[in-house]
């Protein structure tokens, strides 16, 4: 029996996809083997030994201490284009009401609840409400992953031009994303070009306020931003001076900072970009799925610090071993079942930047178990290992 701790409200549609004859699920357990997470802050969480992976409801792991679980052996997982869908229609909503000005008109006219002249009063009103419509304009799109790629080909379908700037597409997003989208060789490409603008890219070191001063000043007069992936990828000074001065002129973003609260032309949201029951019981499905994999048969899909490493199970015995990327490892690795007379009967090993993760099958372990695990945990470079399927 495995006990999965979960930190927030979890789909019970997703959980329904762990057995309960395999499975315990608790929102307090003190040394779980996995944990399914939303939006909860796990910086300060205390990982304890039995911890065996994380599975992250979203696409985002801001809120997860990622290289720290590595150092551990645990493996952190998130559901990449599980609530694409959700924050795509949020895009199409932004593109809207950052052109015609509804929210605003919507404000001003509940001002006019008793007014004896209400139709007259409208009609001198709405003027200053107008706004352009998007057919014929030019959407530039940074990031074309699973989100990016759903936003580019539904701005096509509403008469849109697209950009679009990714150094890493993927064979996916390339075989899903439209030939009409004009595909950009830099961000600056992008930008200078584009009469509205919208950002899909993960938060890290690299994309850190990717959207400054800087470059803020190559963007076409007058655009329209919008930010619905990370509140870290814009400097909201950067932007409040680029409103000011008629760089952009309108901001519509799923993240509130101090210093554009209640400013005009900013328009804010409060996260609302998964919140869909739709997005939620996809993310929670695909959460309880990889962890399921993964504490069942050691297989690794869609994890953040850990390679994606699979291998079909024949029903043998297995053992993975979560290790640092370093010259002989692998070899180091053998000689122990080498040692033991263990004839291995597959092996696959791969590596993510400093970690790497081996599955080894066995026709039998015999009674080696305690040994073996033993010598995998004394060996330089290993931090978890585990014997997954005896026999």
């Amino acid at each position: 029996m495995y006990n999965i701790l979960t930190l927030n409200a979890i789909s019970p549609k997703g959980l329904a996809k762990l057995p309960p004859e395999e499975f315990k699920v608790s929102s307090d357990f003190e040394n779980p083997d996995g944990i399914i997470v939303r939006s909860a802050d796990m910086h300060d969480y205390n990982i304890p030994e039995s911890l065996l992976c994380i599975a992250r409801a979203g696409a985002g792991t801001n809120n997860i201490p990622v290289e720290k679980c590595a150092e551990k052996g645990v493996v952190v997982f998130n559901t990449p284009g599980a609530n694409a869908n959700a924050v795509k229609e949020l895009v199409l909503a932004a593109l809207l009401i950052s052109s015609r000005k509804i929210t605003e008109a919507a404000e001003w006219t509940k001002t006019l609840k008793g007014q004896p002249d209400m139709d007259k009063l409208v009609e001198g009103g709405k003027k200053k409400f107008a706004g352009p419509e998007i057919t014929g304009k030019k959407l530039g799109v940074i990031g074309l992953g699973a989100i990016g790629v759903l936003v580019a080909n539904a701005a096509l379908a509403l008469g849109m031009e697209v950009i679009g700037f990714d150094p890493f597409l993927s064979v996916h997003s390339a075989w899903h994303i439209s030939g009409q989208v004009e595909l950009a060789k830099s961000v600056e490409e992008v930008v200078t070009q584009s009469d509205y603008v919208t950002i899909h890219v993960p938060q890290n070191d690299s994309t850190k306020n990717m959207i400054n001063t800087e470059l803020l000043k190559k963007f076409k007069t007058g655009a329209r931003l919008i930010n619905l992936a990370r509140g870290g990828l814009v400097d909201p000074a950067a932007v409040a001076a680029a409103l000011d001065e008629g760089i952009l002129s309108k901001y519509v973003t799923d993240f509130a900072a101090e210093e554009l609260l209640g400013k005009e032309n900013v328009i804010t949201l409060p996260h609302l970009g998964a919140s869909t029951p739709e997005s939620e019981e996809n993310c929670a499905v695909m959460a309880a799925l990889e962890l399921k994999e993964y504490i069942e048969y050691g297989n690794i899909k869609n994890s953040v610090n850990f390679p994606n490493c699979e291998a079909p199970y024949t029903g043998k015995a297995r053992v993975t071993i979560a290790h640092k990327n370093i010259p002989n490892m692998v070899g180091s690795i053998t000689a122990i079942f080498a040692k033991e007379n263990l004839n291995i009967d597959n092996m696959i090993n791969k590596s993510k930047g400093n970690w790497a993760y081996t599955i080894i099958d066995f026709d039998s372990l015999g009674d080696k178990h305690d040994s073996l695990l033993k010598e995998l945990k004394e060996l330089k470079g290993v931090v978890k290992s585990r014997i997954v399927r005896e026999k």
